[in-house]
């Protein structure tokens, strides 16, 4: 039986129980963000990180599958002769406010004006660092479809992106692209909000199944065995897979799953390379900035192929596993 999310009428539920709150109590989360010693942000300036603007805008081949990492978990996939971005995220500061909140460690590699057109911009859920309402204003402008979880859609049309270019789904749904390209939303384990209110909206984790290459876009998920398992046999093995690894601690563990756990979802998901999501962008824990990565790395072994591009850095991902070490430059 395909696992579900609930909506009892005014909030979404996780298919399994998760808890949101810290164990350990807000208190003891203030004093180790006072206190803790983790170089949580780079010393130095990172960057710039310029993607190739021209190269980006040619064609793309009818077989192609290229990743362009552009921080956190805006990614610009090329994939089956389409562009699909995820989770846009432009702004400075991943919060309600552009005074205060956290601060992106380096500038876009990409302007939002020098994006090519793109064929669908694909949302997971609404947190502020994966839902940036000036990129999705400015975006809603080039008439691009959106495809967002249930309930998502509002935050769109509000900042004004016409009705007939939203399309939500719940877990399991599906949509065309294309006649030869599917996209399917699956489950998450996650929440939602934005301000005081959670969970009014889906959250989700998204298939991307062309006519030659088959992806998989995470977005933010807890541990969720049985999750990824059931989308690793209904739409798997995948040819390219894109978890997050940052932002984890164990008094969040049921919502974030860092590096070890998102090696555990690759292999249940079938994954092929794995582009790791979610780090080396915003401070949103305690642990060191290139902590997740660095983990990642050691915990890989060889039968999981990783893509480490430098942000704005374009890889060709039958090429294979590709390490470019921007963190330690």
């Amino acid at each position: 039986m395909q696992l579900q999310a609930r909506y009892d009428g005014k909030i979404y539920h996780n298919a399994l129980p998760t808890s949101v709150n810290p164990p350990s109590g807000y208190g003891a989360l203030l004093k180790r963000y006072l206190l803790g010693k983790e170089e949580r942000e780079p010393k130095a300036p990172l960057g710039p990180f310029p993607a190739d603007a021209a190269a980006l805008a040619l064609p793309v081949p009818p077989t192609a599958l290229r990743a362009t990492w552009l921080g956190h978990s805006s990614t610009l996939l090329e994939i089956d002769g389409r562009r699909i971005l995820t989770d846009p995220v432009w702004s400075e500061r991943v919060s309600p406010s552009q005074l205060v909140g956290p601060k992106r460690f380096f500038a876009p590699p990409l302007p939002l004006a020098s994006l090519p057109q793109l064929d669908a911009v694909l949302l997971s859920h609404d947190h502020y660092d994966h839902l940036d309402e000036a990129a999705i204003r400015q975006l809603g402008r080039t008439g691009v479809p959106f495809y967002c979880p249930l309930g998502v859609g509002a935050h769109l049309h509000r900042w004004g992106v016409p009705a007939a270019k939203i399309t939500e789904l719940n877990w399991w749904e599906s949509t065309k692209l294309a006649d030869d390209f599917r996209l399917v939303a699956t489950p998450a384990r996650h929440f939602s909000g934005r301000g005081l209110t959670r969970n009014k909206t889906l959250w989700a984790s998204w298939c991307l199944l062309g006519p030659h290459h088959k992806v998989f876009f995470g977005g933010d998920s807890g541990p969720f065995e049985e999750g990824f398992r059931q989308i690793g046999a209904a739409y798997g093995p995948f040819d390219l897979t894109m978890l997050e690894i940052g932002a984890a601690d164990a008094e969040w563990a049921d919502i974030h799953m860092g590096p070890t756990v998102a090696l555990q979802a690759h292999r249940l998901l079938g994954g092929g390379p794995l582009l790791p999501l979610h780090w080396g962008t915003f401070n949103l824990a305690f642990h060191a900035w290139r902590a997740p990565v660095q983990q990642l790395i050691a915990e890989a072994g060889p039968d999981v192929p990783l893509l480490l591009p430098a942000p704005g850095q374009r890889v060709d991902v039958a090429a294979g596993s590709f390490n470019s070490q921007w963190w330690q430059k």
